[in-house]
């Protein structure tokens, strides 16, 4: 279930404030900071910079560190850096989480080299624990140079909608390149969550913490261990395809199918502003975490290219590296062609995302909504490709391409002879979809598992995916 973000308190807090809206109430002990005395008691102030924490989310131990971008503009020294480094090894140790909260104009140029060597170190350790723990980063201030990279290393980031991060900021900019440009139009949320880099965005930081929360939720503390579970909650809708016209041409948002699938009808969409024509979101299922991938025909029909390539292979190579089963739901008539798209490596990024289909290992169900056409049948995890189970509602067309297009291949001299050629298309249209493109013919030749009616879609995934998690054990 999505958390639900509290937006009444906007102001930004100190990095212990944000260290204690992460963790439970009352769990959290910091590590490796100073604490000094005040007229209101004992206070926990970022040592060089960066604090250190130890504590809970749902009772389950995480590890966490804020930066302070009041200390010196949140700039990495050695010791500062020793304080991350330090949290991501107990964390790899107690193979708990991590979550960062990152506002850093980079290393301390009064440090030199030692600061960069700090650097490397947390590049080292985090990559280290790459797909072991899940590791998110919040971005709560700006984050600039190394900054920037070390939250690019981590599974997730969350921007608030007052953070920016850049390589180099606006001045350099300004003096490489005359180009005048702020912090925001540079690297802001906007900019971020277009292009990939940012996959959630928060108003505030208690907001990012709520959704780190969230996000944890769907999680393993560690790839080696079980998922967690919530209480099982009736589906979103009896019907999931309530909203879906049979038309092929009428567009829809598949968010309102998963809505129809999921506990509550709850998801939590990744990256939601980037490459919208695919949809990844988590989701629960009886209760149990599931990863979402779907076409999503509101943009571009639900075609697939290059961002979608890139952000579906993501998105199932996490999912397949903490064990969470996947739902894959397809309307898709292909990948887009042209020359922008091929100049654009549509090749390499679409054999990405089938790489990462066909190298899973967790539990895999496919459910086709609509059409399945050409690569983009194989590539969103077909039967071939390594899917457990393959289900398709009835109206489903499934080929290498639609029936037009086809018979003009196929019968190209036949329409070029007739007296009506647009009247003779359709009538082989309708013939070839009937003996080519109708599910009933994938499934008699094994490639559909079986044809289910949509009121039946959640029954028949929760099914699969308990004879799956059964056969794992």
């Amino acid at each position: 279930m999505s958390a639900v973000l509290s937006t009444s308190d906007q102001e930004t807090l100190t990095p212990i404030e944000r260290l204690e809206a992460l963790c439970d109430p009352g769990s959290l002990d910091v590590i490796r900071s100073e604490v000094v005395s005040s007229h209101m008691g004992l206070k926990a102030r970022a040592g060089d910079g960066v604090v250190g924490g130890a504590g809970l989310v749902e009772g389950r131990p995480v590890f966490c560190y804020a930066q302070d971008n009041s200390y010196v503009g949140g700039s990495l020294g050695e010791m500062h850096a020793e304080t991350i480094v330090r949290v991501l090894e107990l964390a790899d140790r107690a193979r708990a989480p991590v979550v960062g909260f990152v506002g850093s104009g980079g290393a301390r140029m009064q440090e030199g080299v030692r600061a960069l060597g700090g650097y490397g170190r947390i590049f080292r350790q985090t990559v280290a624990l790459s797909g072991k723990v899940p590791q998110i980063s919040i971005i709560s201030g700006l984050s600039a140079g190394g900054g920037a990279y070390s939250p690019a290393l981590t599974d997730w980031i969350v921007m608030t909608k007052e953070a920016s991060m850049f390589l180099t900021g606006p001045a350099v900019v300004k003096d490489a390149l005359g180009e005048d440009v702020t912090a925001a139009e540079l690297g802001g949320h906007r900019v971020h969550e277009r292009n990939g880099v940012a996959h959630f965005v928060a108003p505030s930081d208690a907001d990012a913490a709520l959704l780190a929360r969230d996000l944890l939720g769907f999680l393993p503390s560690h790839r080696d261990l079980p998922l967690p579970l919530a209480e099982p909650r009736p589906a979103g809708a009896t019907d999931p395809s309530v909203h879906v016209s049979d038309n092929p041409r009428q567009v829809y948002d598949v968010r309102s199918v998963i809505a129809g699938i999921a506990d509550g009808g709850d998801l939590l969409e990744v990256a939601p502003g980037w490459a919208r024509n695919l949809v990844t979101a988590f989701i629960r299922i009886e209760g149990r975490p599931v990863g979402v991938v779907a076409n999503q025909p509101r943009y571009l029909g639900g075609v697939l290219d290059t961002a979608s390539s890139e952000k579906g292979a993501r998105f199932v190579s996490q999912c397949d590296a903490f064990g969470v089963p996947m739902l894959v739901l397809v309307d898709t008539p292909g990948f887009m062609p042209g020359s922008s798209q091929e100049a654009a490596g549509v090749i390499r990024l679409g054999a990405t995302f089938v790489h990462a289909f066909a190298k899973a290992t967790v539990p895999r169900v496919t459910v086709i909504l609509r059409k399945a056409f050409g690569g983009a049948f194989i590539t969103m995890n077909s039967k071939d490709l390594g899917a457990d189970y393959v289900f398709a509602w009835p109206q489903a067309e499934i080929g290498v391409m639609g029936a037009k297009p086809a018979v003009g291949i196929i019968h190209r001299r036949e329409l070029a002879a007739a007296e009506d050629p647009d009247a003779a298309r359709e009538e082989l249209a309708v013939r070839y979809a009937e003996t080519h493109l109708r599910p009933q013919v994938a499934a008699a030749s094994g490639h559909i598992d079986e044809l289910i009616a949509p009121e039946q879609t959640r029954q028949r995934v929760a099914w699969a995916l308990r004879s799956l998690a059964r056969a794992q054990r």
